[in-house]
C-alpha cells in the first residue's frame, strides 16, 4: 500500500527483518506485483512459504529462518530437498553389484563446433554413480572423450541417455536415436527444440528462461517473473518431469508437488554447468532413479558441489563435476 512503501522509502538502506514474510511479494507463488520489502532476514514460523523458495520473491526474503511452533500442516505444494532426502535416495551400491548392475549411461552430446558440450556432459556422467559410461558422437569429438576419460566406451546398450549439450544441427537426429532405444533421457539445449516428441516419456527436460520461454511461446521475461507458473504450464503441456535451471531451479512432474533446489552459489553461473547437470542426471537415470527424483537429486548434488568447489571464490564447470564425490562423502549415513 501507498502509505506502506512511503514508510519503507524513508528507512532505505537500513538492515529490515520480515516477520513471516516480506510485505507486498505474493505469498503463494513468488511472484512481485509492485512495491515490496527487501528483507535482510526474514523469520518464519511452521514451515516455508512459497516466496521464501521460489524467485523472484525468494531473492527478497535474506536469510530465512525457520521456527517451529508445533503446527499441523497439510500436504505441500512445495519442497526442499535436505541433505537426509538426498542420503535417502542416493543410489549406493550393493555388495554383490558390478557395473552392468549399478546401469549405463549414454551421452550424445558435443559437436566440432561445440566439442567441449561433450565432455562436460560426460565428466557429470562419469561422476560414479553409474556403472558404466558410453559416448555417441563425431569420431572427432570421440577421441577427445576418450583422452580426458579413459574408462568411457563407445555405443551399445543403455538404461538411460543424455541428449543435446553442444549437439548444434545433429540434436534432431541424436534424439530420433535416444528415443528408439525406449529409455529414460534427460534432453537438454537443442535437442529441447524437439521436446514435443518426448511428450509422455519418462524424460527429464531441462530448459533454462531463454529455452523454456521458446518451447512455450512466451517472454523470458516474463518466464522470470513467474517462472513457477511457466513449470506447472511446461508439465502440463509435456508430460513428464521439467528441470527449470535458474537460482533456484524448480522440478515439476505431473501428479507431484514441485521440488526447488536451494543449494548452489553465484559462481555457478558459468558455462558449460548445465552440460555438467545433464550429464549427471543421466547418470542417476541410469542407476535406478525415477525421472523426478534423478532431476532433484542432481540438481540438488550440482549447486552442493558447486559450493564446495568454490569456496566464495570463481569455478568453472568442471570444478563442478570433481566435487561431486566430496559432496556425497559429507552427506548423512
Amino acid at each position: 500500500r501507498a502509505a506502506a512503501a512511503e514508510a519503507l522509502a524513508a528507512v532505505a538502506g537500513i538492515p529490515v527483518v520480515a516477520v513471516d514474510t516480506p510485505s507486498g511479494v505474493d505469498v503463494d507463488t513468488g511472484e512481485l506485483a509492485g512495491p515490496h520489502v527487501c528483507a535482510d532476514v526474514t523469520v518464519t514460523f511452521g514451515t516455508h512459504k512459497v516466496a521464501h523458495l521460489v524467485d523472484p520473491a525468494a531473492m527478497h526474503s535474506g536469510v530465512v529462518h525457520l521456527v517451529d511452533i508445533g503446527l499441523k500442516l497439510p500436504e505441500p505444494a512445495l519442497e526442499a530437498l535436505q541433505p537426509s532426502d538426498v542420503a535417502a535416495l542416493l543410489p549406493r551400491p550393493d555388495r554383490q553389484a558390478h557395473k552392468y548392475t549399478r546401469g549405463v549411461v549414454g551421452v550424445r552430446a558435443g559437436s566440432t563446433t561445440y566439442p567441449g558440450a561433450a565432455l562436460l556432459s560426460v565428466a557429470g556422467a562419469a561422476c560414479g554413480f553409474a556403472g558404466m559410461v558410453r559416448f555417441v558422437g563425431d569420431a572427432e569429438v570421440r577421441d577427445q572423450v576418450r583422452a580426458a576419460y579413459p574408462e568411457v566406451v563407445g555405443e551399445g546398450r543403455v538404461q538411460a541417455w543424455v541428449v543435446g549439450s553442444g549437439s548444434d544441427a545433429t540434436a534432431e537426429e541424436a534424439l530420433g536415436v535416444a528415443l528408439d532405444d525406449d529409455v529414460p533421457l534427460v534432453v537438454d539445449a537443442a535437442a529441447l527444440e524437439f521436446a514435443d516428441r518426448v511428450t509422455g516419456r519418462p524424460a527429464v527436460l531441462t530448459p533454462h528462461a531463454g529455452e523454456l520461454a521458446t518451447m512455450l511461446g512466451a517472454e523470458r521475461a516474463d518466464v522470470e517473473a513467474r517462472p513457477l507458473h511457466h513449470l506447472r504450464t511446461a508439465v502440463d503441456l509435456f508430460r513428464t518431469t521439467v528441470l527449470l535451471k535458474g537460482r533456484h531451479s524448480l522440478i515439476g512432474e505431473p501428479g507431484r508437488p514441485v521440488r526447488v533446489t536451494t543449494t548452489g552459489v553465484p559462481w555457478l553461473a558459468t558455462a558449460g554447468a548445465g552440460d555438467v547437470l545433464g550429464g549427471l542426471i543421466g547418470a542417476l537415470l541410469a542407476a535406478g532413479l525415477s525421472p523426478y527424483d534423478a532431476a532433484s537429486v542432481g540438481s540438488w548434488l550440482h549447486g552442493a558441489a558447486a559450493t564446495l568447489a568454490s569456496q566464495d571464490g570463481p569455478i568453472v564447470a568442471s570444478d563442478v563435476a570433481r566435487a561431486l564425490p566430496g559432496v556425497v562423502a559429507t552427506l548423512p549415513a
